[in-house]
């Protein structure tokens, strides 16, 4: 299986300005896999280094912050010379030793020369504590789940993929690439992007075989819930967890507290909903109480929405069947098109950095509501998700009757054909990873 990030990884080996890098990213996404293909196509030779397999190797980061030092005993215990800049050494579970996190520091200041990255879960958690290294002196990347072009290259649809890479126009899709492209994406959407749950799809095209192996993250995700430092909360934590399909199975999709539980109040939740937000489970999104620059600043942060990490996850945790499948495009509206909007912000978070946010009007009286707000450069557009071909867009008539100065072009995921009218971009969802170029393009011809 390719990954895109390979390519990023490979600018960060040649670059002058290379530091310690941290990779992030949940459970299960394929971190530790990355990082050894990394070194394997791009080194002589890999130390791998695994804190929790060997919690032993974290007593020679305790008794010096001498890199040599370090590296000498690393060299000892593998039993291999680690060579500058010919040795990737990677750092995994690095979560598990503050001693080694904290040692990256002495290493960008003192041993340049050797090439270090760093994986683990739960690392946002790690990070977010004050002591954990000083801040500038490491590269950050996060790696998400595979996106939907990386699991058509892995389902040997690369002819597909090869297509919408090679259109360079706002035009028509041919309907024989078109349903191919749909019927794959229903089968992205029921298995989801991570990694060990694609290969056995495709190796062993057992759905059985998918289903446990999705439980079993589920489960592995909850056992990590246990790392909470106030064990006396941790029920809030599993509570917010199950009831994100019921959030949003809801016709408004905001977070409500009373769904969590009955007579549930905010500030008695609102540790354990940062804890799973900085443990990348969970993407917040924020009610934005108008489309101004920077889009952060007007963050209503009494109001927001919670989606899974992985539209996959949210199926089998949502405990709908995977037969589902052969229902049509039921898949992309089951669930009041929950599917759907989960899918495009895992593709907005992955593709522009940040969490988009979604809005509606200040004036009650007004009915409408904006599925997300995402800046580009130094402007805002309005998104909206549909989960079928009905394209109806009142909420987005309204916005443009709002802001008509403010808003250069809307764009709209859909399951209908790629179009643009001078003002609503229209992108299918299997395309939503081309946003950017496309609406380039839509510019340009405007």
């Amino acid at each position: 299986m390719k990954r895109q990030m390979m390519a990023e990884l490979v600018k960060w080996k040649a670059s002058k300005y290379r530091k310690p890098l941290i990779l992030r990213g949940i459970r299960q996404c394929g971190k530790t896999w990355l990082l050894k293909e990394f070194g394997k196509d791009n080194y002589h030779n890999i130390a791998y280094i695994n804190f929790d397999e060997n919690p032993e190797y974290n007593q020679f980061f305790k008794l010096t912050k001498n890199p040599k030092r370090i590296i000498e005993s690393l060299e000892i215990v593998l039993g291999m010379n680690i060579e500058k800049g010919n040795t990737l050494i990677i750092f995994d579970e690095i979560q598990e030793s503050n001693e080694a996190l904290n040692s990256l520091k002495y290493f960008e200041e003192n041993a340049t020369d050797y090439h270090i990255v760093c994986a683990g879960s739960l690392l946002g958690i790690t990070l977010s504590k004050p002591k954990s290294f000083p801040v500038g002196k490491v590269d950050f990347m996060k790696l998400y789940p595979m996106s939907f072009y990386e699991f058509l290259d892995a389902y040997g649809k690369s002819n597909l993929l090869k297509y919408l890479k090679t259109s360079d126009t706002i035009e028509v899709i041919p309907d024989l690439f078109f349903n191919q492209l749909t019927e794959a994406l229903k089968v992205y959407f029921i298995i989801g992007g991570l990694p060990e749950v694609i290969l056995c799809f495709i190796e062993e095209k057992n759905m059985d075989l998918v289903e446990r192996t999705l439980e079993f993250i589920l489960l592995s995700y909850e056992h990590d819930f246990m790392k909470y430092p106030n064990i006396k909360d941790l029920p809030k934590i599993k509570l917010i967890w199950d009831s994100i399909p019921s959030q949003l199975a809801k016709e408004n999709k905001k977070f409500l507290y009373k769904v969590v539980k009955s007579g549930a109040r905010a500030r008695e939740y609102e540790d354990a909903l940062r804890w799973l937000n900085d443990a990348d489970l969970i993407s917040q999104v924020y009610r934005s109480s108008k489309p101004g620059l920077p889009l952060s600043a007007y963050d209503d942060l009494s109001a927001f929405k919670i989606y899974l990490s992985d539209v996959g996850l949210l199926r089998k945790k949502s405990k709908i069947s995977t037969n589902i499948f052969t229902q049509g495009d039921k898949l992309f509206t089951e669930f009041k098109g929950s599917f759907t909007e989960n899918y495009v912000i895992n593709n907005l978070v992955r593709i522009l950095g940040y969490t988009p946010r979604y809005w509606t009007p200040e004036n009650a009286n007004i009915k409408a509501e904006i599925d997300f707000l995402i800046q580009i450069e130094n402007d805002i557009y309005p998104v909206e998700a549909k989960a079928g071909i009905n394209i109806k867009s009142t909420s987005l008539k309204k916005y443009m009757k709002m802001y008509p100065e403010e808003t250069k072009l809307r764009i709209r995921y859909s399951l209908k054909n790629l179009s643009f009218n001078g003002n609503i971009l229209n992108i299918p969802l299997f395309m939503i990873e081309d946003t950017l170029s496309l609406v380039n393009k839509a510019l340009d011809l405007k």
